[in-house]
């Protein structure tokens, strides 16, 4: 799971496994598979970074 914050700063939990697309138009918006759409602070590379360490995290059994 990766930790994201919404614009006014409230942090929530996303699985990234259910991430589709991530935009940056400027705000970061991170559209899941079943269509909800998240507005987030972080920049479009830091979510990038999150979701790769994610997994390698996993591979290496290391997830939360």
């Amino acid at each position: 799971m990766i930790r994201v914050h919404r614009l006014n700063g409230e942090e929530f939990i996303l699985n990234p496994n259910h991430i589709e697309i991530v935009e940056a138009r400027p705000d970061t918006v991170i559209t899941l598979t079943n269509e909800h759409k998240y507005v987030v602070s972080e920049p479009a590379d830091d979510i990038l970074k999150m979701i790769r360490a994610y997994h390698r995290a996993l591979f290496a059994g290391d997830a939360e």
